[in-house]
């Protein structure tokens, strides 16, 4: 009889069990699911989002649901370790983003890197679509600052309609 296996078997199986768990450790950590947080509840976005002072500077547009212009309003989100903030700045015509700005107003570490990665990625998720089309869910891995970015486009648009 030729013996294929010179591991024992209570070995064999607790190496299996922890490649499993590690599997499902870094699944967890996958940054290229746009519904896993969601659906996990991870957006805990505060509706409370304000627009920045002088935030619209916003012209009539021909015929549009939204008037022409820029818009700022800021987003705040719950992170595990505390509430943070980013302004969002959209400039609309014809009802589509030709361009946005998000400045970060991180207060801790994490904060930061998410933040930073979100502004890297929100351009091409938004400009050229049309404002009432925009729901980001995680931009290049951040999924609780699209809370606050979706909470200040909310904002935007209801100083944006004509």
């Amino acid at each position: 009889m030729i013996r294929t296996t010179a591991v024992p078997r209570p070995l064999r199986v607790t190496a299996a069990a922890a490649s499993v768990a590690g599997l499902a450790l870094l699944a967890g950590c996958a940054g290229t699911s746009e519904a896993g947080d969601a659906a996990a509840g991870a957006d805990q976005a505060s509706p409370a989002a304000t627009p920045a002072a002088g935030g619209n500077t916003g012209a009539a547009g021909a015929g549009g649901a939204y008037a022409d212009g820029s818009y700022t309003a800021e987003g705040s989100y719950q992170t595990p370790e505390g509430p943070e903030t980013i302004t969002v700045t959209l400039t609309i015509a014809s009802d589509a983003v030709t361009d946005v700005e998000v400045v970060g107003e991180p207060t801790r570490r994490e904060s930061k890197q998410y933040q930073a990665e979100f502004i890297g990625g929100i351009d091409e998720l938004v400009v050229g679509k049309s404002l009432d089309d925009i729901e980001v869910d995680r931009v290049a891995g951040s999924s609780l600052t699209s809370g606050g970015f979706n909470a200040a486009v909310e904002e935007i648009r209801a100083d944006a309609a004509a």
